[in-house]
């Protein structure tokens, strides 16, 4: 369990990045942090692992200050995954995965291994654990930052907008792939993103975020789009504007949910139940 008590950050020149900020993130859950570029999201993901160190208030780790422990060791047992995978590129994949593990102490031919295991975990061919982070895909690479967050087998995951820099199409299977492996493993999870959808569809916390980190709502998606707690929140999801609103149609396959922008979100299974249906 991650907590934070009353934390707040301010940088030299008086702007608060963070304004006495409280919240429980529970363990072997997935918390999402989302919220407009600016609002301080990254910022209080990365003073979890002391990446960026609070200006006052504390956060715990199973009831221990994070502050009373070596930051290098705190980093080193928390998985950290960014924005095009952070790869060295002077490295093979295998070595990426394996270079914590190693500072770490373990020897490299079990470190290796550990690696090729890894591999296998997030969908790719073991194969790539000797070529080159150019010489793959964008989606190949964001893989092989998943598999290095998780290379010390640590209980936090910190994800950075992890998938922002992939296309449509690679990042919606990555997010399926981060559901895989979250049922499996069941790690404590922080997630980044700016998009609601993404954050929607991975956290079983959603915190949505004003400037200086102000909750604006925190609760699951089901209670967030029922009870929006503002207007803020209500355009923030889209349903001031109705996106979220879902409705049946016919199809030659049968019956479908589509929300109001036509887009197809499942099958209806039950064929007495009633003819219109909105999410709120």
């Amino acid at each position: 369990m991650i907590e934070f008590r009353s934390v707040s950050k301010r940088y030299p020149d008086g702007t608060a990045a963070v304004d006495d900020f409280n919240l429980v993130l529970p363990a072997h859950k997935t918390t999402v942090f989302v919220g407009s570029s600016g609002c301080g999201k990254t910022t209080l993901l990365r003073m979890i692992n002391r990446m960026v160190e609070p200006t006052a208030g504390t956060i715990e780790i199973d009831g221990e200050a994070i502050s009373q422990r070596d930051a290098v060791a705190l980093r080193r047992s928390i998985g950290y995954i960014m924005q095009n995978g952070g790869l060295l590129p002077h490295q093979t994949v295998a070595e990426n995965i394996a270079t914590v593990p190693i500072l770490n102490g373990t020897a490299r031919r079990d470190a290796r291994g550990r690696a090729l295991e890894l591999l296998d975990v997030v969908g790719l061919d073991r194969r790539v654990a000797d070529r080159y982070p150019h010489q793959l895909s964008g989606g190949q690479q964001q893989r092989v930052g998943v598999a290095r967050g998780l290379a010390a087998d640590p209980n936090i995951l910190l994800m950075d907008e992890p998938f922002g820099a992939v296309d449509p199409i690679v990042r919606a299977e990555l997010q399926r792939e981060v559901s895989r492996l979250q049922r499996e493993l069941a790690k404590t999870v922080v997630f980044v993103t700016h998009d609601i959808d993404e954050a929607f569809l991975l956290g079983d916390q959603v915190v949505i975020l004003e400037r200086g980190a102000k909750i604006a709502q925190v609760g699951t998606p089901s209670e967030i789009l029922e009870t929006p707690a503002s207007e803020f929140v209500a355009r923030f999801v889209g349903v001031d504007r109705g996106r979220r609103a879902l409705h049946l149609k016919q199809t030659a396959g049968g019956t479908v949910v589509v929300d109001a922008e036509g887009r197809t979100q499942g099958a209806l299974v039950d064929p007495d139940a009633p003819a219109e249906w909105d999410e709120r």
